[in-house]
């Protein structure tokens, strides 16, 4: 409660603290570009964002210049702003289109956020909008550019959240008080989850002030998680709770026994998925690396909280805990407890029990049909119109595609070092950056290439030249030191984003020698072009390690935990059947398009962002482990009171099938919740997700893994028994005799062999 207090008002200020740029990675090649631009070059588009202007007169004619003219008066007086290019600068045709014209604004504020800039050039072109409003009621002014699409992002993102959270607490709540029938039992998973978002959130922002970057994507992954995994724990430990309450036990000793069966269950759960999340911090790329850090908190702090607050608090509520009970239907009735003998679930059990081979093929059948569409999933970019519909930056950019310059917001920098003597303003420098410029203008992809000579249309640097030039010309192409120089590389309209990452890793791997004709030069490749392309090179070099981490970890988890060598190693292939079958889904969704419209897209997209199968992956099979825990350590505690391996799988599903759906249902919601959102990355990672948990706790948990445990039998506890699974308490559960005669007992009693009591009050003794 202490941490609750201290880290609440510390969480107010996570979307302040967050950046946007998840993608980029500190110390790779595009990010030295962005530096260096920012500190070599004295250039005043080192940072820069485009206002798209709609709705005035052509500047082409006298009334729309003078209209521009006033555009421009404003915009440069506004704080920061360093320079304007438009078609008041050169006239050049580049800036007319029957769709508007627009503005390129070179910013010269390097050390402030780019949050705190677009946000004033915003108030200033609003304020300009309404004023001119009164003679052009069309006039519109949005602004576009990476910084612009980042702040957008970072608002998206942020109510996403808040809206997914709105449509998971009410839905969520419905299915837990079918799950108990009663609302305070109902709240208390809900709490849980609550209260482990807003500590997680607290202590990322620590993480930041403790200049730890974390990217904003970080805001949804910790409320999807939290919910999903807060309340996954709780309902686990809930569910023990009352159990122990129906069984006679005083509420400290039914916390007692709910801690050490159910907290040993989460703990190994959490542990696997924290795996999961620590080998995905090996990621460089900050996306990834905010994803893992929001994982490992949440997961963290809902194991801990189901396993000192939660146990705690039950405690205290005791028999309460079933207060303010719903009345349901008899058919959505549900007993504190499965009890082995009665209930759907155990038919469900017996059955897999007594045909596992019938119980893989029903499992087997639809889990191979959607993995064999796993393989066509692509891991890249999606190319076309993905953006969120609502954003201004957006609506803007979509318009600059109408008038054909969509290719400014993708444009690549390319830095040119050359050797000491062949500067870029000596005659062998010149030539060298003319043949680069045409070298990389004649490919197909490319639309323009800007530089010194390009620009200048001169054929050799001559001490007139230069002096003649603008000081801020001549240093936005050329570094104060007169070493280094920048081609600006505009793509081709029309050409997909991945097409134009790849010309920046072809560009990045070219031998600048000999493209440039100079011994000893090097080229440096910039832009949101690079950027993407560095992403997508480091989580493709990481994914086998990561892999191998993850699945490592996971089967040495379970090998401690479960002292067995055939649980673990089917735990790792079922997961991986899981983490499969949620590819192919999402193949046969995103990129073959069935029932794409009903998660809001127009239509199938062409590549599923890198760092899905990655992110899908881990989280995946992590939360697998959950329910193969839930499972398998039922059935050891089944084995252990001597039940043999066909009666242990039927108690082991009858006893866990209603609370691996129930916990399974709501993650499918939370996860659904996500899914509904604008943010296409964070849908696609919803409705995966989503996928992969319907798949694992149906499919998988309930028929596969339960026919496999059947078939292996005593094998299953090899090299152990199942009596060290989990470890037994050094002293019994007491037995609790109620003061009403035994025929009138309707619960078993609690004894150190439960089973065979209740077989003896079953059978009439």
């Amino acid at each position: 409660m202490v941490a609750v207090v201290g880290l609440a008002p510390v969480a107010r200020h996570i979307d302040s603290a967050l950046d946007v740029a998840g993608n980029r990675t500190g110390t790779s090649q595009a990010a030295t570009v962005e530096r260096r631009m920012a500190s070599d070059f004295a250039s005043p588009y080192a940072r820069y964002a485009i206002v798209v202007i709609t709705g005035l007169p052509s500047p082409a004619s006298p009334e729309g210049l003078a209209a521009l003219r006033e555009v421009r008066s404003a915009v440069a007086a506004a704080p920061g702003v360093a320079r304007t290019v438009s078609y008041l600068t050169s006239h050049d045709t580049t800036f007319l289109s029957a769709h508007g014209t627009f503005m390129v604004v070179g910013v010269n504020q390097p050390h402030a956020a780019a949050d705190d800039w677009i946000e004033a050039l915003r108030g200033t072109t609003a304020a300009l909008q309404q004023r001119m409003q009164a003679r052009y009621p069309a006039a519109r002014f949005a602004w576009t550019g990476n910084a612009a699409l980042n702040y957008d992002f970072r608002s998206a993102t942020a109510t996403d959240a808040a809206h997914a959270e709105q449509r998971i607490v009410p839905v969520t709540l419905v299915l837990l008080l079918i799950v108990f029938g009663s609302a305070v039992a109902a709240f208390l998973p809900l709490l849980a989850a609550g209260v482990a978002i807003v500590m997680s959130l607290g202590l990322t922002v620590l993480l930041v002030r403790a200049h730890w970057p974390l990217s904003i994507v970080l805001r949804n992954s910790v409320s999807m998680l939290g919910f999903g995994v807060g309340i996954d724990y709780a309902l686990l430990v809930v569910s023990r709770f009352r159990e122990g309450l129906a069984d006679g036990l005083s509420s400290t000793e039914a916390a007692e026994f709910a801690l050490r069966h159910a907290g040993h269950t989460v703990i190994l759960s959490a542990a696997a998925v924290v795996i999961s999340f620590a080998a995905l911090l090996s990621v460089q790329a900050n996306e990834l690396r905010s994803i893992a850090t929001g994982g490992l908190l949440v997961v963290t702090t809902s194991a801990l909280l189901s396993t000192t607050l939660l146990p705690g608090l039950l405690a205290w509520l005791g028999p309460r805990v079933d207060a303010f009970r719903i009345r349901l239907p008899r058919r959505h009735r549900r007993r504190p407890r499965s009890e082995p003998g009665r209930g759907g679930w155990h038919g469900w059990g017996r059955w897999t029990a007594r045909h596992p081979w019938a119980a893989l093929a029903v499992g087997g059948v639809p889990l191979l049909a959607l993995g064999l569409q796993a393989p066509r999933l692509n891991a890249h970019l999606p190319s076309g119109d993905w953006l969120p519909r609502d954003t201004q930056s957006a609506a803007a950019l979509r318009t600059l595609e109408a008038m054909g310059r969509s290719g400014l917001v993708q444009s690549l920098r390319v830095l040119l070092v050359l050797p000491p003597g062949a500067g870029p303003l000596t005659d062998a420098g010149w030539n060298a950056t003319m043949r680069a410029t045409r070298a990389i203008a004649a490919d197909a992809r490319v639309a323009s290439v800007r530089s010194l000579p390009s620009v200048t249309h001169a054929i050799h640097p001559s001490a007139t030249l230069i002096t003649l030039l603008p000081p801020d010309l001549l240093r936005t192409f050329v570094s104060r030191d007169d070493r280094e120089t920048v081609l600006e590389v505009t793509p081709r309209e029309g050409v997909p984003i991945s097409a134009i990452v790849s010309l920046s890793r072809e560009l990045r791997l070219a031998d600048a020698s000999r493209l440039t004709g100079v011994a000893g030069a090097r080229m440096l490749v910039g832009g949101l072009p690079a950027f993407n392309a560095e992403y997508q090179d480091e989580v493709r070099a990481r994914l086998p390690a990561i892999v191998g981490l993850v699945v490592l970890g996971s089967f040495f988890a379970l090998l401690i935990g479960f002292r067995s060598i055939l649980v673990p190693i089917k735990a790792v292939l079922l997961n991986l059947a899981s983490v499969v079958g949620a590819f192919g889904a999402a193949v046969l969704v995103f990129q073959d398009g069935y029932g794409a419209r009903w998660l809001g897209l127009p239509g199938p997209i062409d590549g599923l962002f890198p760092a899905v199968p990655l992110v899908v992956f881990c989280l995946v099979f992590g939360f697998s482990m959950d329910y193969e825990v839930f499972l398998v350590a039922r059935v050891a505690e089944a084995a252990r009171a001597g039940a043999d391996p066909e009666q242990a799988v039927a108690d082991g599903v009858a006893r866990t099938g209603g609370v691996i759906t129930s916990a399974a249902g709501i993650m499918v919601v939370v996860f659904g919740a996500f899914a509904m959102g604008q943010f296409l990355l964070i849908k696609i990672l919803g409705f995966t997700l989503a996928a992969a948990i319907l798949i694992d706790a149906t499919v998988v948990r309930m028929a596969v893994g339960p026919a496999l445990l059947r078939l292996a039998g005593r094998w299953n506890w090899w090299p152990g028994v199942p009596g060290s699974v989990p470890a037994k308490p050094r002293v019994a559960d007491p037995v609790r005799l109620p003061e009403k005669p035994l025929r009138e007992l309707n619960q078993p009693l609690v004894t150190r062999d439960r089973r065979a009591l209740t077989d003896a009050l079953d059978e009439g003794s």
